[in-house]
């Protein structure tokens, strides 16, 4: 098939646009997989050391909790250190280190042709280790999908491909370090498809679904096996779907899309009021840092990346009080720093916020053993919160290995989904973008011009089409023309790469002109298309099958 949707004749056209340059794509993307794995690996470890030397003043990267420090009150001044040097670096490095990484990435991806500078994959990962490190309530996965990305990108640099090639391998390196870093390749590809693609191609898809896979294959040797976070087997069998479970499930969806909705706004009101402090940016970090060790002093599990807060949540180790505190301070801190613009992750700490709304929903809903309603909850937060219901759904499994629950997650997550794409007009992610002037739309549906063929549209008048005939013997050897049984979005292709506004139709013989087309008539499939989506009709009438005395006035039939 040819590779230029534009020139291809009626007989070449299939399924997918698709060439044998996604060969090369491929083995690209599984070299990036190998690399990114070895970039998590040497992001945990920055985060190990830095979080060593911060709260227990030691040179190692052995894997410690900030909540086990012995600083006593003098905790609150090591997130403002960490929050001023990032500061520093942001300003006098690359002021994209900012941020919380995806926005970053889907930045790069619209607006740059999929280019990242060598300097943010250096400085990204390095501010992040050390806003983690120094007690920020961030994850890991936002730096490392922002990192993996950027060394995808480098690395698409040195060939010669194209922006949306570009563009594949980005999202490769970023589906990859997620991976890597979870040892999740079905989540990981998941949110390469809901947030960061912006298509459904097979030239996108299979380089970095074989990115993510790479990367999960050589984590065993980086980062060990097994589940992230392990789960009760008891609760992860499958459960009976009870009307009183099926019930619950839908009031605990509903409750984490208010949450996320509540998370999302509380964002972005500390970034406006962040905005209107006197002073330059590069200080605000330090007092959302400030924030963070005041909320450490009070709840220290709320500190870092919180892996092991997640594990202890999932056992339903943390009951009462102890759950409520955690998720205030917890929310409160990060809603805080991330507004202040420093640099961290999104996905951990809704991870640890929705699993404590789980476990305090556990005390009304039906007990489903310990765990149950914090995996839940936690996921439909995070499907809820980025948009990405289906990430959501995968990532909670792959993490816990709890493959049972597939059917309380199938309602819980679409449910919290449901509420915050009613409710708010962007996510968290989107938010940030929006806010820079560009609007992004996260719906993928079939293009009315892909399903429509120019002779639908075409014009047939005997005039119109003596003169399309006029114009074709005038344009030489090979003019551009349209054929009758080929798809309105390969004509508009043509029209853009040869700039003329019409074009005249054959059907089969090279020389019998049938019609004309013009950028007017592309307009008749828009037409046809805000027609299915706005005209209603009733197709049939219920009196039918049931008198209309028995019926509701609005659903009555016309009179006969």
């Amino acid at each position: 098939m040819s590779s230029d949707p534009s020139s291809a004749t009626p007989e070449e056209l299939g399924d997918f646009t698709t060439t044998t340059r996604v060969v090369p794509l491929t083995l690209l993307a599984a070299a990036i997989g190998v690399l990114a794995a070895f970039v998590a690996r040497a992001l945990l470890a920055a985060i190990a050391f830095f979080t060593n030397l911060f709260f227990f003043q030691r040179f190692s990267i052995q894997s410690v909790s900030p909540s086990e420090h012995h600083l006593g009150y003098a905790v609150v001044l090591v997130p403002v250190v960490g929050a001023l040097i990032i500061g520093l670096m942001a300003r006098y490095g690359s002021e994209k280190i900012r941020g919380h990484g995806i926005p970053e990435a889907i930045e790069a991806i619209l607006l740059r042709g999929s280019r990242v500078q060598a300097r943010v994959a250096l400085l990204k990962p390095l501010s992040s280790a050390i806003s983690i490190g120094s007690g920020g309530p961030f994850g890991a996965e936002g730096p490392i999908i922002m990192t993996g990305g950027a060394f995808g990108s480098l690395v698409a640099q040195f060939f010669e491909l194209s922006s949306a090639e570009r563009k594949t391998l980005l999202v490769a390196g970023a589906a990859a370090g997620m991976s890597a870093t979870f040892d999740s390749p079905l989540a990981a590809s998941f949110l390469a498809v809901e947030l960061l693609l912006f298509e459904w191609k097979p030239r996108s898809m299979i380089p970095v679904s074989v990115a993510a896979v790479v990367a999960a294959s050589v984590r065993p040797y980086l980062l060990g096996t097994g589940p992230l976070f392990p789960i009760a087997p008891t609760v992860s069998a499958t459960p009976h779907p009870t009307w009183a479970l099926v019930f619950a499930c839908a009031a605990c969806g509903i409750a984490a899309g208010v949450m996320s909705g509540l998370l999302t706004k509380g964002v972005y009101f500390f970034e406006d009021a962040f905005l209107k402090l006197p002073i330059h940016w590069m200080w605000w970090p330090a007092i959302g840092g400030l924030a963070i060790g005041i909320g450490g002093i009070f709840e220290p599990r709320a500190l870092g990346v919180g892996y092991e807060t997640i594990e202890s949540l999932l056992r339903g180790e943390l009951i009462g009080r102890a759950l409520l505190l955690l998720m205030i301070v917890k929310s409160s801190i990060w809603m805080i720093s991330l507004g202040s613009g420093t640099s961290g992750g999104v996905l951990a700490p809704l991870l640890i916020m929705g699993a404590s709304l789980g476990g305090l929903e556990a005390h009304v809903l039906p007990n489903m053993g310990p765990g149950f309603w914090p995996l839940v909850s936690m996921a439909a937060i995070l499907g809820g919160t980025m948009r990405s219901p289906f990430t959501g759904i995968v990532f909670a499994l792959e993490v816990t290995h709890a493959w049972g629950l597939i059917v309380p997650l199938l309602l819980a997550v679409p449910m919290a989904h449901a509420f915050t794409v009613l409710a708010l007009k962007r996510s968290i992610l989107t938010e940030k973008v929006s806010r820079r002037g560009f609007h992004l739309s996260r719906e993928y549906e079939t293009d009315p011009l892909e399903i429509l063929f120019v002779r639908e549209v075409m014009s047939i008048e005997p005039d119109v089409v003596a003169r399309a005939a006029a114009a074709f013997d005038e344009a030489g050897d090979k003019p551009a023309v349209a054929y009758a049984n080929e798809p309105l979005r390969v004509a508009v292709y043509r029209m853009a790469q040869t700039g003329m506004t019409r074009l005249p139709v054959i059907n089969g013989d090279p020389r019998a002109i049938v019609g004309e087309i013009t950028l007017e008539d592309m307009l008749k499939a828009r037409v046809r298309h805000l027609e299915e989506e706005q005209r209603r009709e009733r197709i049939r009438h219920l009196p039918a099958v049931i008198p209309q005395r028995f019926l509701p006035r609005p659903l009555r039939g016309k009179p006969q």
